[in-house]
């Protein structure tokens, strides 16, 4: 399940053969294995606050899991249940993963910025039975505590607080020993909630063979992962498949020390300073944490950077960006592409002189993409269709949590349909031409429409409303919405705030519609959905 030793792209793609093992359990691989081999061998630095770095070794996260996994199986969790994460980047969002997959249930990463709307329907959907969390959250599942009653235990890091058990308190007599459960590919390790860009967002299910599955692509990414003296760190929330299965799961897979640190806001001067402070040699940056970091000046001059390896994705890199990468940090930005059904699937690898302007990547070698017509038919290079991924691949979902037809329609055939249109040219570049959805792209975040539009229209001033992306030279894009007034409310600059803000805590800080317009009506088809393509016209 690893690339051969060679940087031929070509010979790349003809000696890989996928060898996912029968017994493949997510903890094993990230956390035991390597306690047992080298357990003094760090595996994760947790940055303070302050400053401070903590670092923590195999041995001792294996430990802390293994409490972890026995309190969980004490209070009643079981394999197959799911247990939601709500925290940051700190040492205990990586041991509480390893302990819901040591004992065979279900990791549901949620981002610490989530509002209580958006938890309420995750939280009822995925029919979660166990939440970890900080006091941060606390005040946030109290007020939908009673709307959740699936929600049995509520774990804080930081002690006992509001409606939660301290976690620490309550591992603080829990054995250090437990046999991690034996699983296999198609055995579900976790599920991460999609944009929702057609109705609500829907769970993204897969199994423990997704980790195996992302592993040629970040050896590829990262110019043939891992080398010496390697170090790895992103600022994404490792909620999202980004910072999960990009960078933790797959650094603490390879031995390679994972920096975790919490940026409240981010601050691209910090971001340097916590490069050059903890030698970090490989990162994945959003396009724009890239465009913030920019700003600084002479960043090199100022910061003792040793970056290798940089990779972004979510959205498009830009020359703009490719350009100053290369002049500042003296490094190219390799390029990837995927989504959380099914990601990390095409890349541009410097190493391996794949690279062109303008031009995603190509399949990272692993997998089998093709641009692809209504039928499912590949097109020749210069025609656009939908990007589309072959089936069996272990890193793709193994289906919608409790919608099968809405997993039945994300394939033609044997391919995998990503919703993103693109063309490719004669040696296999793949080219992005846009989306075949109305998926807004912000930061980096991929996000739906339909969540922000109900979330609109449960304020009493909104009678209808729609979300588009509007284009963005920081954000890519930012939500713009159109809003139909209920009868006695008035257009003003107070309730434009107030809505926003309003959405802003149901939902996340990413969600909220910075900019709004208020409309007499919208353009309806005439079965009364809005045409959100006349409203983009209009931005």
């Amino acid at each position: 399940m690893l690339l051969p030793d060679t940087t031929d792209y070509a010979t790349l793609r003809a000696k890989f053969r996928w060898e996912i093992p029968k017994s493949c359990n997510i903890a094993k691989l990230v956390c035991d294995d390597w306690a047992a081999r080298a357990p003094d061998q760090v595996a994760l630095v947790h940055v303070d606050a302050a400053g401070t770095a903590r670092p923590l070794t195999y041995l001792e996260l294996q430990r802390t899991a293994n409490r972890l996994a026995n309190l969980l199986k004490a209070s009643g969790i079981a394999a197959g249940d799911r247990v939601a994460i709500l925290l940051p980047q700190t040492p205990e969002t990586a041991i509480a993963h390893i302990a819901i997959y040591k004992l065979g249930a279900i990791a549901l990463p949620l981002a610490d910025l989530f509002g209580v709307e958006a938890l309420e329907y995750r939280f009822n959907n995925s029919g979660a039975k166990a939440l970890i969390t900080s006091h941060a959250s606390l005040e946030k599942i109290a007020e939908i505590r009673d709307a959740v009653p699936g929600l049995a235990h509520v774990w804080s890091i930081d002690g006992p607080g509001e409606g939660a058990a301290g976690l620490h308190e309550a591992m603080a007599n829990a054995r250090d020993s437990f046999e991690t459960v034996d699983q296999g590919p198609d055995d579900p390790a976790l599920m991460i909630y999609t944009s929702g860009t057609t109705g609500p967002p829907k769970g993204a299910l897969h199994g423990h063979r997704v980790l195996a599955g992302h592993l040629p692509g970040i050896q590829f990414a990262h110019d043939f992962f891992p080398q010496p003296g390697d170090c790895i760190w992103t600022p994404a929330d490792w909620a999202w498949a980004g910072g999960l299965l990009n960078i933790l799961l797959p650094g603490l897979y390879f031995g390679v020390p994972v920096v975790g640190h919490r940026f409240e806001k981010f601050d691209p001067e910090r971001a340097f300073a916590l490069m050059a402070d903890q030698k970090v040699r490989n990162t994945f940056l959003p396009p724009t944490a890239l465009k913030m970091m920019r700003a600084v000046p002479n960043p090199t001059s100022t910061y003792d950077l040793n970056v290798r390896t940089l990779f972004s994705g979510g959205e498009a890199v830009g020359r703009e960006l490719q350009d100053w990468s290369m002049d500042q940090l003296g490094q190219s930005i390799n390029e990837v592409f995927g989504q959380t059904e099914c990601n990390l699937v095409l890349a541009t690898c410097g190493a391996a002189g794949i690279y062109r302007k303008g031009a995603i990547g190509k399949a990272v070698p692993s997998h089998e993409v093709a641009i692809v017509d209504a039928d499912g038919s590949p097109l020749p290079p210069g025609e656009a269709g939908a990007i589309a991924v072959r089936r069996p691949d272990p890193v793709m979902f193994l289906e919608y949590w409790g919608q099968p037809e809405a997993t039945r329609q994300k394939y033609i055939g044997d391919w995998l349909l990503t919703g993103d249109q693109g063309l490719s040219d004669e040696e296999g570049y793949v080219y992005f031409v846009g989306r075949d959805d109305d998926v807004i792209t912000s930061s980096g975040y991929r996000i739906g429409p339909g969540e922000i539009e109900d979330c609109l229209i449960g304020h009493p001033a909104v009678k209808l409303a729609a979300a588009v992306g509007k284009p963005d030279e920081l954000r890519t894009e930012i939500v713009k919405a159109f809003i139909v007034l209920n009868e006695g409310f008035a257009p003003t600059d107070d309730l434009t705030t107030e809505i926003q803000t309003y959405v802003r805590e149901r939902l996340a800080a990413h969600e909220y519609p910075r900019e709004i317009a208020f409309e007499e009506d919208l353009p309806l088809t005439t079965t009364g959905k809005v045409i959100r393509r006349l409203l983009r016209e209009k931005v």
